[in-house]
């Protein structure tokens, strides 16, 4: 699985741990550290580790490998590389603070609707 099945696949495994306002940027032609990035947030620490951890279990389930995760043990910005799609799993705070989405402004981005027809 590659590029923007992951990235949609990656964004599922996130909906179900109820991850907030989940994107989808295209990053093809703007960043060569990877194709798609997968950015969310959720509200405490734990919820952060719970979003990456079941984004590296489904990973692992559907024999995706993950290159590295980094930042887990802190829960406030999660790193996860799966080499085609990175993804950011934010605590709130540092989402509002960082502000991925406009620092790549110019990546065409989409919001993910979960199953439930919401995005957090």
């Amino acid at each position: 699985m590659k590029g923007e099945a992951l990235a949609r696949f990656v964004a599922r495994a996130a909906d179900d741990k109820r991850a907030h306002n989940i994107v989808i940027l295209n990053m093809k032609g703007i960043s060569i550290m990877a194709d798609y990035f997968v950015i969310c947030h959720g509200n405490s620490e734990k919820q952060v580790q719970a979003i990456a951890g079941e984004i590296e279990d489904a990973c692992e389930e559907a024999g995706v490998p993950l290159k590295r995760m980094e930042g887990f043990e802190n829960g406030r910005w999660v790193l996860v590389d799966l080499g085609d799609v990175i993804v950011h799993v934010f605590h709130k705070d540092d989402r509002d603070y960082y502000q991925l989405e406009k620092l790549w402004g110019d990546a065409p981005m989409e919001a993910y609707v979960g199953e439930a027809g919401e995005n957090g």
